[in-house]
Formats: structure tokens, C-alpha cells, sequence
């Protein structure tokens, strides 16, 4: 998908693999707004709960972000009061599906929103991460709400530590759980023609490291460097692979 808007242009593509999973729980979407160039939101959801409980989580956080951002009016809206609403109301729908279905459905969220005027907004809930690339650096990433994060930010293990650790794959916060979530939100002022937005699942970013990721969005477009990541990610996980997602924009100069 291609957005153009004064200046610049948004190329984005987005791709899922179910792994070595029985079912895909993963759910992402890329919105372009309908009435302003310039202006989209990506949205990935790791749904967790059961065969299918946890896609329903997944369902309802993509179903709510698209269902808000058609009534979203850029320059009339703060793009972060409209991140924490889309939070709060995906959770809210998720709470309601279990209640209807008897089932314990979570999911994490992993969004950014941006704006005609080239600032970009992250809001994340969970262990799916944002990454922001300029060329191949990696400029920043979100950090997880996880057991393992806590533990790197005392101090009490490594990043390469965390990723064999026992208790890596436990949260603590995501959307759909009894306590209210706290996402964490982030802006980007200005995004350079040149970027990159990368938002993914653990499935992906657990094999691979931020200098590989960015080589890969640097040197590929948008759908080549989805399907390459995916492709290397099954061959990294040697039969034993997570579901995994992802959703990458770049912003590009216009012909």
C-alpha cells in the first residue's frame, strides 16, 4: 500500500505466518485514512487464550482501532488521546468476549499512528515491540512489558540473557487482563524521508537483532523485507516457531 501526501509518501506492507502453531492468534492491519493524505495507523495484536480465544482478542483490538480511526479527525484530535482511547476501548472489548464466551482471551498491542505532518505516535501494551529506523540505525524501540524487561532494567540479567530465559514469554501487561492496562505511549516529532516503522510479534523480533532488522529495512522495500524477515524467522526457528507478524512503513520522497 502506497499513501502520498505533500512532500512525502507512505509505502507499507504487512505480513503474518502461523509458525509451527496449530492456529494464528496474530492479527495485524495497516489503516490509510479516508479523508487525509498523509495520515495511517498500523496495529498488531498477539492474542493469547486458547485456540480461539486468543484470536478473539486479536480480532476485537483490530476491529476497534479501524472502527475509531474512520471517526478520527487529524488536527481536530490528539493522535495520543486517540492511542490510549483505542487501548482502553480494545480492552474493554476483550473483557466483554470473555464474559460472552467464557474463555480468558488477552492480547498485546503494538500501534503507531502517523500524521500529515510527519510526527508519529506509539502506543504499546505487552511484548509486540515498535521499532524506529533511520537508514539501517535503529533510533529507538519500545520496551516490553514483560518479566524478563523488569529484569534488565535492574540490572539483574542481559538482553541475551532475557532471551533464553525461562520465564520469557510472561507479561506484565497486556490488554484484556482483570487489572486495567497501562500502555506506554511515545512520540517520533519528525519523521526524515528515509525512516522506517517496524511493528512486530514476538514470533519475529525473538531471531533477530536490531542491526539485522535494520539492514533489512533499509536495503528492501516494504514487501520484500516483510516476506525476507518472515522467511528468515522459519528458518530460525527449526520447527518450533511462534505465530508472527508485522507491519513496516517507510517514508519515501516523492517521484
Amino acid at each position: 500500500m502506497t499513501r502520498s501526501s505533500p512532500g512525502f509518501r507512505l509505502s507499507a506492507a504487512t505480513g503474518t505466518h502461523r509458525g509451527d502453531r496449530l492456529y494464528q492468534q496474530d492479527q495485524v492491519e495497516v489503516f490509510s485514512h479516508a479523508r487525509q493524505t498523509g495520515c495511517l495507523l498500523a496495529v498488531l495484536a498477539d492474542g493469547m487464550g486458547g485456540k480461539s480465544g486468543g484470536r478473539k482478542a486479536a480480532d476485537q483490538v483490530v476491529l476497534t482501532a479501524g472502527q475509531l480511526f474512520e471517526r478520527y479527525v487529524p488536527g481536530e484530535e490528539a493522535p495520543a488521546d486517540f492511542l490510549a482511547q483505542m487501548a482502553a476501548e480494545a480492552h474493554l472489548m476483550i473483557k466483554l468476549t470473555a464474559i460472552a464466551t467464557e474463555e480468558e482471551p488477552h492480547s498485546t498491542l503494538a500501534a503507531f499512528l502517523v500524521s500529515p505532518d510527519r510526527r508519529c505516535h506509539w502506543v504499546h501494551a505487552g511484548d509486540s515491540r515498535l521499532y524506529h529506523f533511520r537508514g539501517a540505525e535503529m533510533l529507538k524501540r519500545s520496551l516490553d512489558h514483560s518479566f524478563v524487561q523488569r529484569l534488565i532494567d535492574e540490572g539483574q540479567i542481559s538482553e541475551a540473557e532475557a532471551a533464553v530465559h525461562p520465564q520469557s514469554n510472561l507479561l506484565t501487561g497486556c490488554l484484556g487482563t482483570v487489572q486495567e492496562p497501562t500502555p506506554s505511549l511515545d512520540i517520533t516529532e519528525q519523521l526524515q524521508v528515509g525512516d522506517s516503522l517496524l511493528a512486530c510479534s514476538d514470533g519475529l523480533w525473538h531471531y533477530f537483532n536490531p542491526r539485522e532488522l535494520g539492514t533489512v529495512m533499509h536495503g528492501l522495500p516494504p514487501r520484500e523485507a516483510a516476506e525476507l524477515l518472515i522467511e528468515k524467522a522459519r528458518q530460525r526457528a527449526h520447527g518450533a516457531g511462534d505465530n508472527l507478524s508485522l507491519a513496516i512503513v517507510r517514508v519515501e520522497a516523492l517521484a
